[in-house]
């Protein structure tokens, strides 16, 4: 396992077995989408959700995976703009299934496929762009809860208007 340097400035919220790590820069949101990504996790809306870390994370490669951890001193804490720093329960790692780019120039309503991946230490990752102003939580509940085969195999044909259903695989491929 690589030690993955120093740390980087972003958020990571285990959901389910896998986590969602939060990138964007500073005010963008990621302590929000964090939290309310934990608060979806308490109402069933997906799968338990804990936080690894919150404004800096160390990320690590282990055999073809990339592993977050929380930064030590920040172990267990998060931002709740309005009510400050609160200690909550955390896990000490996961390994990272979904990367969230926050205020990203590239975010579209029908994203190209290349956009919906990224690559950390060589390890290509799903990935969404969202753009500024926007909420990520929906987009974020959809690529965890629905999959591939919930779009349309042949969308012209399957739509009542006769032109697609307007959907295109995306994030979620399993």
């Amino acid at each position: 396992m690589s030690d993955g340097g120093p740390s980087v400035h972003a958020s990571a919220v285990k959901v389910g077995t896998f986590a969602v790590l939060i990138r964007g820069p500073s005010g963008s949101g990621k302590s929000r989408l964090a939290f309310d990504l934990i608060m979806a996790g308490r109402s069933g809306v997906v799968d338990r959700a804990v936080l690894v870390g919150d404004d800096r994370v160390h990320l690590a490669t282990v055999g073809h995976e990339i592993e977050v951890r929380p930064v030590p001193a920040l172990a267990g804490l998060i931002e709740i703009r309005g009510l400050g720093i609160r200690r909550c329960d955390f896990v000490e790692r996961a390994t990272i299934g979904l990367v969230v780019d926050l205020n990203v120039a590239d975010a579209e309503r029908l994203p190209a496929a290349e956009s919906l991946k990224t690559s950390i230490s060589g390890v290509e990752i799903p990935r969404i762009p969202v753009p500024r102003d926007y909420s990520p939580l929906p987009l974020v509940v959809a690529a965890l809860t629905t999959t591939k085969s919930s779009s349309s195999v042949n969308p012209s044909g399957d739509c009542l208007k006769g032109n697609g259903n307007h959907m295109k695989p995306t994030i979620a491929t399993e």
